[in-house]
Formats: structure tokens, C-alpha cells, sequence
């Protein structure tokens, strides 16, 4: 017998679909270009958490609708923690109606990142755009699920749904990170978050930023074998911005309203309120060609 979600938050959906205003889009005639994916989960999410960006505007005012669309969601996600693990069908299916219940909250936070991106970015001319054309906010809706299921165990599901949001993204997410409200990475492409970084709210990351280890500790009596689960990346404040090429590596807390520029380099504390730069930028020679 194949899954089928029980649960309420379809209604939530519904109710939290009516309610949306501008600039968020409200218009349910419109249709817009066809984007294929490789696997079912990132179409179902993003026609679920924002449907009338997603050519799915029967979502909005059917609530049966997306209670079927949320069992198809179910059902994937169902079938990919099966893969992997060896507990009871029955507790499998209690992980995944816990994590469809969890999709109205997830919206919710994902429209403040919406609202972020639009804020952050002079480029950025509607939320719709965001919605459908930032790598850097595909790669948060994707994280924001894979996160909920890496707390609950299921850790290479998880990894899965990250990994495919990277290859359309160029953006690498470990869904073991912890990432605050009103997260925005501009571009995007080339940007690491290991596993153990946690992020504040307000924060915006250009391309090309790490926020990795800085070494790796090995496993005692064990040849080759580096240890694992330790805290090996960085804690970052609110209201931080991360510049272009900047790496911040690891286990160091960046405080708050702190600002790192372009290409740094960091593996100390900073502290709240400090702005941290390349003082001495090598200087530039021109000659003329020929």
C-alpha cells in the first residue's frame, strides 16, 4: 500500500496561498516557460510552497488538490528514506507526515527569504523572479526541506536532495547546516556550507564564499579515517554580509553586523560589529601590447 498524507497542512497551504498580497505574485492567470527537472521532489515543492510561480494555480483555491500533491511529495520522500534505512514502515511514515506538516512553516520562512533577496539586490525587479530564477533561492527552498529531514536521521536522503539542488544551482549546501531566517546568496555559484556552520538571520553571501573546516582531526587508532560528527565550521552572527571569494573557516563565531570583504580570509573570532578587509590590495602595472 503507498503512501497517503493524513495530515492538515494542505488546508494550511490553502489558507496561507489566499492570503499572500503583492508584491508576492496573486495572479493565478499566468503561465510560464516549462523548466524539466531529473527527479519529481524539486517540481513538487516548488509548486507547493509557491504555486503561482509554478504553473500549479489549481493549488489556490483547492485544498484536495494539494493534499494529493502533497501525498506525491510523500510518496518520494517515502520511498527515499526507505532506501536508506532499516527502521519500521510505520515509523517511516510518521518521519514523513512530520516533515509535510512541517511545509506551511517552511513557506513562511521562505518568503522572508524572498523578501531578503529582493531587499539585498539592486538586480532584483519582483519577488516572482526571485522566486523562479535565483540559484540562490532554489538552493535555500531545497535546503530548508533537506534540513528537516537530516533532523530526523535520514541523513543521505538528505544529502541526495542537496546534491541535485547543487548541480542545478552551483551551490553546496550540507543539509546538516543550520541556516537562519532571511538568508539570501547573491549569485551563488562556488558557495560551501558544511555541515556544521550555523547562520543567523539577515545574512547575505556573494559567490564564491566558503564557510568550511580548516582542519580535520584523525581518528585515533584508526589508519587513514578522519573523525567524524565534531564541530569543524564557523558560527555566523546576524545581519553579517560576506564578500565575494571570502573564505571563513573553521570552528570560529563571526558576531553580529559584521562585514567581511571581498577575497578575505578568516580563521579568528570577529567580533560584533567589525568590518574585516584586505588593507594591502597588490598594486596594478599596464604596458601597452605589441
Amino acid at each position: 500500500m503507498g503512501y497517503e498524507y493524513t495530515g492538515d497542512a494542505h488546508g494550511a497551504l490553502v489558507d496561507s496561498y489566499r492570503a499572500d498580497e503583492s508584491p508576492f505574485p496573486t495572479d493565478t492567470s499566468r503561465g510560464y516557460p516549462r523548466r524539466d527537472f531529473l527527479r519529481a521532489e524539486p517540481l513538487l515543492l516548488k509548486q507547493l510552497l509557491f504555486p503561482r510561480c509554478w504553473n500549479a494555480t489549481e493549488l489556490v483555491d483547492d485544498p484536495a488538490e494539494t493534499r494529493s500533491r502533497l501525498t506525491r511529495l510523500g510518496t518520494c520522500i517515502q520511498n527515499g528514506i526507505t532506501a536508506y534505512s532499516d527502521r519500521d514502515a510505520d515509523d517511516l511514515t510518521e518521519t514523513v507526515d512530520r516533515t509535510l506538516d512541517r511545509m506551511p512553516t517552511i513557506r513562511s520562512v521562505l518568503k522572508r527569504d524572498v523578501e531578503a533577496a529582493y531587499k539585498g539586490d539592486p538586480a532584483a525587479k519582483s519577488y516572482c523572479e526571485i522566486i523562479r530564477s535565483y540559484p540562490g533561492f532554489h538552493a535555500i527552498l531545497t535546503h530548508r526541506i533537506a534540513h528537516v529531514l537530516y533532523e530526523e536521521g535520514h541523513f543521505e536522503y538528505a544529502r541526495e536532495l542537496a546534491e541535485y539542488s547543487k548541480t542545478e544551482t552551483g551551490i553546496d549546501i550540507h543539509p546538516g547546516a543550520e541556516i537562519g531566517e532571511r538568508f539570501f546568496i547573491d549569485h551563488g555559484t562556488g558557495v560551501v556550507i558544511g555541515e556544521t556552520a550555523t547562520v543567523g538571520d539577515w545574512v547575505r553571501i556573494y559567490q564564491n564564499v566558503t564557510l568550511g573546516a580548516l582542519h580535520f582531526e584523525e581518528e585515533e587508532d584508526e589508519r587513514h579515517m578522519l573523525t567524524k560528527d565534531y564541530k569543524r565550521h564557523p558560527d555566523i552572527g546576524d545581519h553579517v554580509v560576506i564578500g565575494a571569494g571570502s573564505s571563513v573557516l573553521g570552528a570560529v563565531d563571526i558576531g553580529d553586523h559584521v562585514s567581511i570583504g571581498a577575497n578575505s580570509w578568516v580563521t579568528d573570532d570577529v567580533p560584533n560589529e567589525t568590518s574585516v578587509f584586505i588593507s594591502n590590495h597588490p598594486d596594478q602595472e599596464r604596458k601597452p601590447n605589441g
